[in-house]
């Protein structure tokens, strides 16, 4: 399965345009400063109050403006762009930045939300809009903070969660391409001195509640970073035998037994991730390497054993789609 049709796109549309603006229920990750603090979402995040919490609504938008931009005739278009319009204003975003700034916040939404806010940017960029333009505070103001707390990140967050560096930073390279280098630098400074001399990835994954696979999420990074040949001699002593199937971990889909509970749902987002990255990382080794025809058969498999089940329950409906698009549209 290739590619992302219209409708596809249209589904994908609906359902998200459903929950970006739905306040409740929510879950905030908030610190309070004082009993000033106790607001509603929509008062403490005046764009990103929906989709349970800050990052899906980010990343909720990201998935609507490419897709509006993909098939500019979807029937809900209009509505996204009207709704973008009166959202993404100078006032809204200052709002936002100053969560950011306030005392004892530093750590909000770090990486994760971070790298999506970068995302949408780039991707609000694209439209004859002024939403990019906009946005692009938020946007100066979460680079800065990366390129502050790269040098201090002493030991790389490997996790598959939110809290997993790789994936952040690569979306936040593909955002500093044109616009940052100094935070290109400090990626690839990184990226090189944490993972540069990995060999032989056991791959001990899915952990019960992961939605990125921390190996494949690596070599998604390192394919970034590094030019072709180097990253193919990097990447085939990181996962020496995956010419093989082996670790078959990272090839077999993970198995979701309840999608009413979040974290365990967090798994179909682990199918659609590693879906993306095997797509991605062929593309970067090239169709002559002997992993291409598996990566493309385990994605395929691991798209197949999620994409049905995108609105089965909120706890994937607010953010499902998101990762889904990834892996179609890469």
């Amino acid at each position: 399965m290739t590619g992302i049709d219209r409708s596809t796109a249209e589904q994908f549309a609906t359902l998200t345009l459903g929950h970006v603006g739905r306040e409740y229920p929510n879950v905030l990750l908030h610190v309070l400063n004082g009993p000033e603090d106790v607001r509603s979402p929509a008062e403490l995040h005046p764009i990103f109050y929906g989709s349970l919490d800050w990052h899906s609504c980010v990343h909720g938008w990201w998935q609507l403006l490419r897709l509006i931009r993909r098939f500019p005739d979807l029937s809900v278009a209009g509505d996204v762009r009207a709704r973008a319009d009166a959202l993404f204003t100078a006032d809204k975003v200052a709002r936002e930045v100053a969560y950011f700034t306030a005392p004892n916040r530093g750590s909000f939404e770090r990486p994760y939300g971070w790298a999506w806010a970068l995302a949408l940017h780039e991707e609000a960029c694209r439209h004859d809009a002024a939403w990019g333009a906009a946005l692009e505070p938020l946007a100066t103001t979460l680079a800065a903070r990366f390129c502050d707390f790269l040098p201090r990140l002493t030991y790389p967050l490997r996790v598959g969660t939110h809290f997993n560096i790789a994936f952040a930073l690569t979306l936040a390279w593909d955002w500093a391409e044109t616009r940052d280098q100094p935070l290109r630098r400090a990626i690839a400074r990184a990226a090189v001195g944490w993972f540069a001399n990995d060999r032989d990835c056991p791959a001990w994954e899915p952990g019960g509640d992961e939605f990125l696979s921390p190996a494949l999420c690596e070599a998604l990074l390192m394919s970034r970073v590094f030019d072709a040949a180097t990253f193919r001699d990097w990447f085939d002593a990181f996962l020496p035998r995956v010419a093989s199937g082996e670790p078959a971990t990272l090839f077999r889909p993970a198995v979701v037994s309840d999608r009413s509970d979040g974290k365990i749902a967090h798994l179909d987002g682990l199918n659609l991730s590693r879906a993306w990255c095997w797509r991605a990382i062929a593309a970067a080794l090239g169709a002559d390497h002997p992993v291409a025809a598996r990566a493309a058969a385990a994605a395929d498999e691991h798209l197949a054993a999620s994409l049905p089940h995108l609105g089965d329950d909120y706890m994937g409906e607010h953010w499902l789609a998101t990762f889904a698009l990834l892996a179609l549209d890469t």
